[in-house]
């Protein structure tokens, strides 16, 4: 395995950053469009219900049935790979946005307009703050869900480490089959430790001290 690696490392390499590519757009993509739901959530508050089994019930669409009703619309490769990733990825962080959103004290919100603040500044300063590691709980499951996503969107011709995967698949009992396989599979878990870190270190510097937990 180590000699298939070496000799396409370039290759494995290329792929892997356009596999982590494809994902952080996706779900900072999917961030903001959650966020922005979220907010309109909260404004109405008999949304919530809707919102709620939206998730619910999209989390329970199979990717590939997702990929298959993308096809005819907006074709192979990246685009359809982007669109499908990114569906999947603002479920979970819409949840936590909204839950985070509505989490905030009142009171909290009330004194700041006392001080003088009012629509944006009330919500980037405080609301979204105080929110903010509840949000960054689903960015971060919304991103693990999302590698494996991106793997199978590989099936349309999407970016990414998946491909090896399916080529692994397709050449089963051919000499390099296990290791396109693993190469792929173990690529997306290395990716996904990865980013996650990195979610966690960006939490730290993000996160105010007074609610770091």
């Amino acid at each position: 395995m180590w000699d298939f690696i070496e000799d396409r490392h370039r290759e494995i390499l290329y792929n892997g950053f356009q596999h982590a590519y494809l994902v952080v757009l996706a779900v900072a993509l999917a961030t903001v469009i959650a966020v922005l739901l979220a907010v309109l959530v909260t404004r109405v508050p008999r949304l919530a219900g809707v919102a709620n089994t939206l998730s619910a019930i999209g989390l329970t669409i199979p990717s590939f049935a997702l990929v298959g009703l993308l096809m005819p619309a907006t074709g192979i490769g990246a685009t359809s790979s982007l669109i499908c990733v990114c569906f999947y990825a603002v479920l979970p962080i819409l949840r936590n946005a909204v839950v985070g959103l509505q989490g905030v004290d009142p009171a909290l919100v009330e004194s700041a307009r006392g001080m003088g603040m009012h629509g944006f500044a009330v919500f980037a300063r405080v609301r979204l703050p105080l929110a903010w590691p509840v949000i960054l709980a689903g960015i971060r499951v919304s991103l693990q869900m999302s590698m494996g996503v991106a793997a199978i969107a590989a099936y349309i011709l999407g970016p990414g480490l998946g491909s090896y995967i399916f080529t692994g698949i397709a050449q089963i009992g051919g000499k390099n089959a296990l290791n396109y396989a693993l190469v792929g599979t173990l690529g997306v878990v290395v990716l996904a430790l990865v980013l996650d870190l990195l979610l966690l270190l960006l939490g730290r510097v993000t996160t105010s001290k007074g609610i770091r937990v």
